[in-house]
């Protein structure tokens, strides 16, 4: 029925409406405005944060660097302390394990790796974790809990790394069969590039140096004694 209102009575009506939803208008643009200033207040912040964590993390690096390891661990703390959800406490924890493997505290490796694989959102680093882990629970002469660590199908390109972990605790184990097969495996793999090759060879070469003749071979060697013999009686 618009089209049948006068100018003016359709001006009195935008009037009326304008006078209604102002308020309502004006508080969606300011709300509007404010989410804007807080979005951008928390990414700041964000990047902030994350400066003042990697700053932190390079002191770390530094004091590893020097080898002051009480200063490193102080620095640790310290990380942990004031940002808690960065992914640099996990870099920090890598670096804690490893300190505390050299010190012969296992168990402190053992729980800050695991503590590591078990948080953190970087999967490779989880399986770095895991591998690292596997070798402190064979330190700590735990090698069926290092079969179980490692019984991950999606290694990715640390396989030969498993693999070679694996050799090693059933090495532990006595089975030198099942250790020779894991080492081939981690020396065939498609990511070699995360072995020691050289040291990978060696205990391939190692162990077939110690395996008895194959049944053929001995075979051959106990038909090569009669003819000599006969050879001799002639």
């Amino acid at each position: 029925m618009d089209e049948y209102l006068t100018e003016d009575e359709q001006w009195e009506r935008f009037k009326k409406w304008l006078r209604d939803y102002t308020p309502w208008i004006l508080g969606g643009i300011a709300l509007a405005v404010a989410g804007l200033l807080a979005w951008n207040w928390y990414w700041d912040r964000q990047d902030s944060i994350a400066l003042q964590a990697s700053a932190r993390y390079q002191e770390l690096t530094d004091a590893l660097g020097k080898n002051d390891i009480t200063k490193a661990k102080s620095i640790s703390a310290a990380l942990e302390r004031e940002f808690p959800g960065s992914p640099y406490v996990d870099q920090a924890h890598m670096f804690e394990a490893r300190i505390a493997v050299e010190a012969n505290e296992l168990a402190r490796a053992e729980s800050l790796l695991r503590g590591v694989m078990d948080r953190t959102k970087d999967e490779e680093l989880a399986l770095v974790a895991r591998t690292r882990l596997a070798r402190v629970l064979l330190a700590q002469n735990k090698p069926d809990d290092a079969l179980a660590l490692l019984d991950l199908k999606r290694a990715g390109a640390f396989a030969p790394r498993f693999h070679e972990v694996r050799g090693d605790a059933l090495l532990a184990k006595g089975d030198r069969a099942g250790a020779l097969k894991e080492y081939e495996q981690a020396r065939d793999g498609t990511a070699t590039g995360t072995v020691d090759s050289e040291v990978l060879q060696m205990k391939i070469n190692d162990l077939k140096t110690d395996q008895p003749p194959a049944p053929a071979a001995a075979e051959a060697k106990s038909e090569e004694k009669p003819a000599e013999k006969a050879t001799g009686a002639q």
